[in-house]
């Protein structure tokens, strides 16, 4: 047999980058957290102060618990692109509601709503068959319309000072709305974890039919994540609310990016059937810290974005390279 030619030798010993084992790629992106956290804490006397550590929490809660809802989504293998106008109209509809009953009245209608559209959400993308991304595109385009119509696209007051104070408050130093985020961690851990629903979202999302076959109703599966999400919107949008004190109906449009992309910065991939809470609590936390150092250090607005989206591009990137390697080896 003929010795290999020069170009066959040189694409046989061609040097291949090496693959990060299962531990290093899990840990890889805390550890850049926390190395992120150590150089500002050190370097940046602004970022130290608790005010501002509070500050932080409390402005990227709202975006944590979408999050939260939008991994429960992407584990199935879908997203949903109209989280942002269900908190719109969630704040909306707390504002009239309360304004015309009580305030509990309001609050369990304005969630309600947020079911209802997560619900229609489900049945179009479990039972009809559409895409994710057309499904909930539609709903946000629905849904958005609708809050325009009825308001004329103008703010709704009438709110308690109540709220606007909740909104603010602290429990020993630590943000009110933080803690609900906390309890929507907790709330989202516990039934990945420790449920029959959350162990069939992963069957669900790493394949559906092998899951039919195992005899998980996956259509219900599915609706229920997308009820889940919803609701995770709806709870988003309360706690919007209390922050501005007025229902606005161009509010939250920047919700569903945001949320898919402290999910995918986590490290979860989009294909569905893994994912946990901790992964999209880290990338929230990460996309927060990244914004706030921005401006601590007097980046203009106008790059904040673009920064943001490099950030997202090296972590699909890195995750999308390791398991295209995975599935070659």
């Amino acid at each position: 047999m003929s010795a290999a030619s020069p170009p066959a030798q040189q694409a046989a010993t061609r040097w291949r980058p090496p693959q990060l084992s299962g531990a290093t790629s899990r840990y890889a992106l805390p550890a850049v957290f926390t190395l992120l956290l150590v150089v500002l804490l050190i370097t940046t006397p602004e970022f130290r102060n608790w005010n501002n550590i509070a500050n932080i929490l409390q402005q990227n809660a709202m975006i944590g618990i979408v999050a939260c809802g939008m991994l429960v989504m992407i584990v199935t293998g879908g997203f949903d692109l109209s989280v942002g106008a269900v908190g719109a109209m969630t704040s909306v509809a707390t504002a009239w509601l309360v304004g015309q009953t009580s305030p509990v009245l309001g609050v369990v209608g304005a969630l309600l709503l947020a079911v209802v559209v997560g619900l229609v959400n489900g049945i179009a993308i479990a039972k009809v068959g559409i895409s994710p991304f057309v499904a909930t595109l539609g709903t946000q385009v629905l849904v958005t319309g609708i809050l325009y119509v009825s308001t004329s696209a103008a703010p709704v007051y009438g709110l308690p000072p109540e709220f606007a104070v909740f909104g603010q408050s602290r429990v020993g130093g630590i943000p009110t709305v933080a803690l609900i985020f906390l309890g929507v961690i907790v709330a989202t851990w516990a039934m990945l974890r420790f449920t029959r629903f959350g162990h069939y979202l992963y069957a669900v999302g790493g394949n559906r039919q092998a899951a039919r076959l195992a005899g998980v109703n996956a259509d219900r599966i599915l609706l229920l994540a997308y009820v889940f999400g919803a609701l995770c919107a709806g709870i988003a949008g309360l706690v919007l609310i209390t922050q501005t004190g007025i229902g606005q109906p161009n509010s939250a449009t920047t919700w569903p990016l945001s949320a898919i992309a402290a999910v995918v910065v986590g490290g979860v991939p989009l294909a569905g059937g893994a994912g946990r809470v901790s992964s999209a609590v880290l990338g929230t936390l990460l996309l927060g810290v990244v914004a706030n150092a921005l401006n601590l250090l007097g980046v203009s607005s106008y790059w904040q974005p673009a920064v943001t989206g490099v950030v997202i591009l090296v972590a699909v990137g890195i995750d999308s390279y390791q398991r295209k390697r995975a599935s070659q080896t």
